[in-house]
């Protein structure tokens, strides 16, 4: 989105991705709506952001619930000038066996990482499509392409992104609004607990930090691109996935193995029974 002043509203501002993308907005003279559960957290944040000069305003509300995004949605239409991007960037992961997986948990991350965003989109297009050019910008994953062994439930709710950001940007096509999809790969954020991060580290995975996905979601903003996958060779594996999966099948052996393996089994179990 080229021209004007941003006025954005993002979610997850106080997590690592959203702290960074916050920082970088403000550098480029985008007011900020910043939304997250912690209201200290968000506090600190916008004393950090204020010497950039721009609005910040602060919303602290848990968008799984309809009163939070009641709240958020309030505060969006009191905003100065509207709101003109959405960013929908709050989620949550719960690394496990999926057999291990309690249903609170399976849940949660449904309802953070995809219910919860569909509605907020939902309550926020009528401020957003009243704009003379608007966008929601979805922040997904990789992995919203590439199932993985240990993640079904995240993987499940970034498949769900990937596709309600695909379905929407085609239902509004030719609106005010656009759609698009960021995808990054493994990013080195608190939300990695110690399991996946040695997952991560015997299976090769690269993970970027936090500052270069808050580069390419900014960049996105003004960019053409309907979607954004970062990293390489994860684009690459996006496309052999799709075309040759059985491939992706092989290559996954190690990590079902590790998960599998007694150890790391037990490990698993004591993280998801609070025993960490």
């Amino acid at each position: 989105m080229k021209g004007g002043t941003m006025n954005v509203l993002l979610t997850g501002a106080t997590g690592g991705i959203g702290a960074q993308t916050a920082a970088l907005l403000a550098t480029r003279g985008a007011n900020l709506l910043l939304v997250a559960r912690d209201a200290s957290r968000l506090n600190a944040l916008r004393t950090r952001l204020a010497r950039f000069g721009t609005t910040v305003e602060l919303v602290a509300a848990d968008l799984a619930t309809e009163e939070g995004r009641h709240r958020v949605v309030a505060a969006a239409q009191e905003f100065q000038g509207g709101i003109n991007v959405l960013i929908n960037n709050a989620g949550i992961n719960r690394f496990d066996l999926f057999d291990r997986q309690s249903d609170k948990d399976l849940e949660a991350v449904v309802n953070i990482n995809l219910l919860a965003p569909m509605l907020l989109t939902h309550k926020l297009l009528p401020l957003l499509q009243r704009q003379r050019k608007a966008m929601v910008l979805n922040v997904g994953s990789i992995v919203g392409s590439i199932g993985l062994p240990g993640q079904v439930a995240y993987c499940s709710s970034k498949f769900g992104m990937h596709g309600f950001s695909e379905a929407l940007r085609r239902e509004l096509d030719g609106s005010p609004v656009r759609v698009v999809y960021v995808a990054p790969r493994s990013t080195d954020t608190d939300m990695n607990d110690s399991l996946l991060r040695e997952i991560n580290e015997l299976t090769g995975v690269r993970t970027d930090d936090t500052s270069v996905v808050a580069r390419h979601v900014v960049d996105a903003i003004s960019g053409t691109r309907n979607e954004r996958f970062i990293g390489w060779p994860e684009r690459l594996f996006v496309k052999i996935n799709a075309l040759l999966p059985g491939l992706v099948d092989r290559s996954l052996k190690k990590q079902r193995r590790l998960l599998n393996g007694s150890r790391v089994s037990d490990e698993a179990h004591a993280i998801s029974n609070g025993v960490k």
